[in-house]
């Protein structure tokens, strides 16, 4: 048996496995996302769907996404997925300019990226890109230019993020020799408050702070993550969470495989204490458009962690960084792109579970 064919074989069998996590939940969207999940076969994917319907209760329209790159979309290929059981693409297109993509080491090219989502939007009414903003060197003007291409292309969904520099990567060593700019937090902001204003102009809604989409395309495992919902991670490195505990598989894949083949899930597990699940819902409930209800707050944590809330979010409300409008706290546009460290502010620490 092949490499690819044992990990598949290990992915159905620990879907199988985990089916009583979600014994009682209706599965809304699956989602293949991580590594380079375009590499996969329409076969191939269509066995693991298929898996995911044997065990599992799924709805009668589940969205169903495959990560992709550009340089992966062949015309061939956006033919075979369309003619399997994904209905939606996620394109990691992250930039249109050739010297942003250089700098980021992608393997594609800004005429690739076009091409990719053009050919996307015949056979895929429903999609999504990714772009990133926060670029050393790249003006106000080219995150403009890159904006107005996602939009020429009418897409209808668009995820973007700052860049991060990871770790012992070339564009970490480009930074630190001096060959490029570091990236600045006053850029990013900058450019975020660009992308907010561009897109909903265009009717676009910003419903997370990452996530854009016009009425009827906000992603459906998006929506889920952030509103705090069940999922479940299948695979090497893949993280699961059910609200009380989260749980991440082993990254190595011949770990992996080999505790699956013998029936072991091989995953870590933190259990989450009251104050881990209140910050949980704090950092994840202020990105949404939505906000945070006090009343499911008082509801799920109880009085001591609403009064603490209250009392951590008046100096954001005076600064105009937080709003309160009835039963929700949302955060402003002046607070948006700083709602990750309200969050923290709003955080409670070392209280006895």
């Amino acid at each position: 048996m092949g490499k690819k064919e044992a990990m598949i074989q290990a992915l159905m069998r620990e879907l199988e496995l985990r089916k009583e996590e979600f014994k009682d939940v209706l599965v809304d969207c699956i989602y293949f996302g991580g590594g380079t999940p375009s590499v996969l076969e329409t076969e191939e994917i269509n066995l693991l769907i298929q898996t995911v319907y044997t065990h599992y209760q799924v709805s009668a329209d589940p969205e169903i996404t495959l990560e992709a790159n550009p340089d992966d979309l062949s015309e061939a290929k956006i033919e075979a997925l369309h003619k399997s059981a994904i209905n939606r693409l996620s394109i990691g297109v992250q930039s249109f300019f050739e010297e942003d993509l250089k700098l980021m080491n992608r393997a594609h090219n800004a005429a690739e990226a076009v091409r990719s989502i053009t050919l996307s939007r015949k056979r895929f009414q429903n999609s999504s890109i990714d772009l990133i903003y926060g670029i050393p060197e790249m003006s106000n003007a080219r995150w403009i230019e890159n904006i107005e291409q996602a939009l020429a292309l009418d897409v209808p969904h668009i995820s973007a993020y700052a860049l991060t520099v990871e770790p012992k990567t070339a564009l970490e060593k480009f930074i630190k020799k001096g060959i490029i700019p570091p990236v600045e937090d006053e850029v990013a902001q900058a450019h975020h408050a660009i992308l907010v204003e561009r897109l909903e102009a265009e009717g676009y809604q910003n419903y997370e702070f990452s996530n854009f989409g016009k009425p009827g395309s906000f992603s459906r495992n998006n929506t889920a993550y952030w509103e705090g919902k069940s999922y479940i991670g299948i695979g090497p490195g893949a993280h699961s969470y059910d609200g009380k505990r989260r749980a991440w598989n082993v990254s190595n894949n011949p770990k992996y495989i080999k505790a699956i083949s013998q029936n072991e899930l091989p995953q870590d597990v933190e259990q989450l204490t009251p104050t881990d699940q209140y910050n949980e819902y704090v950092m994840t409930r202020l990105r949404t458009q939505h906000g945070i209800s006090l009343k499911e707050v008082l509801a799920l944590f109880g009085e001591k962690m609403h009064e603490y809330f209250l009392q951590q979010s008046q100096p954001h409300i005076h600064n105009h960084f937080l709003f309160q409008e009835e039963d929700r706290v949302y955060v402003t546009k002046k607070g948006k792109f700083l709602s990750d460290g309200i969050a923290a502010d709003l955080f409670m620490l070392n209280l006895s579970s």
